[in-house]
């Protein structure tokens, strides 16, 4: 039987290519977008495939935006909407900063409280975090969103514990790096505020955490894997994917645990 799926931030990337897919197996989708060029682009896609998915724009830190989703019923809501930038912790502006979290933790949340009452009313339904490897793990220069998505896994471990008595699921889907653009994109943003007279971390040392962005999978398996995970009625609480990224981040965890606050080698 087809599930009536909302979805954030499917403009774009793994949850566009997820509601389509999902579309296309029969489930109706509701698909909302940040911007309304990627409502129009999205609404000719789906109508030259002719595809049960309703398309409106949704700025999730804009209240009147997400009011709309008072109006729909559905069974599960993926929390998609995000934005990203890199730069070093110790210097990033912190207005930049602040609007990651605005967006990726602050926003998000304001929108699941509205899916998650629903479903508390009605004792049933799924609210799915899209979180990252970047949720578990941590990456030079790329902190702004790794603490965004660090408090995403806190809110998601939280409100799976406190929803159960409503018979509502919580899970979070941890992507590995993907090449759809956001990454790259991310990585680029920083030099906009970047001044190598001025900061004191190197140019050098952020071009070469860069290097990793060239041996990004296929977001096509992602896709695929989205689509497989999010209509199931039972699944782990985290989805970690491909597994070469699981295997990695569960021997970083172990690492963690021995880990000197100075390495040897500069002691």
């Amino acid at each position: 039987m087809g599930k009536t799926i909302f979805f954030t931030g499917a403009g774009t990337g793994l949850a566009r290519g997820a509601a389509i897919g999902l579309a296309e197996q029969g489930h109706r989708i509701i698909a909302t977008t940040e911007l309304t060029a990627q409502k129009t682009d999205l609404l000719r896609e789906v109508e030259e495939k002719g595809l049960d998915v309703e398309v409106f724009k949704l700025d999730i830190t804009n209240e009147r935006d997400r009011k709309q989703i008072l109006a729909y019923d559905f069974d599960i809501f993926v929390a998609n909407a995000a934005i990203n930038e890199g730069g070093p912790l110790a210097e990033v502006p912190m207005d930049r900063f602040r609007a990651l979290f605005e967006v990726n933790v602050f926003a998000t949340l304001e929108t699941v409280q509205l899916a998650a009452q629903q479903f508390m009313k009605k004792r049933s339904g799924k609210i799915i975090f899209m979180s990252s490897m970047a949720g578990i793990s941590a990456t030079p220069y790329v902190g702004p969103y790794t603490a965004t998505k660090h408090a995403i896994e806190g809110i998601a471990q939280t409100l799976k514990n406190e929803l159960e008595e409503f018979d509502v699921q919580v899970a979070t889907i941890n992507p590995g790096a993907y090449k759809t653009g956001f990454n790259d994109r991310a990585a680029e943003e920083k030099y906009k505020w970047y001044d190598e007279e001025h900061h004191l971390t190197s140019r050098e040392s952020m071009k070469k955490q860069e290097e990793g962005l060239q041996d990004q999978f296929d977001p096509e398996d992602m896709i695929h894997k989205m689509i497989e995970v999010i209509p199931k009625d039972h699944h782990k609480f985290r989805i970690v994917h491909p597994q070469e990224t699981e295997d990695q981040l569960k021997k970083t965890e172990q690492e963690r645990w021995e880990m000197e606050a100075l390495s040897q080698s500069k002691v």
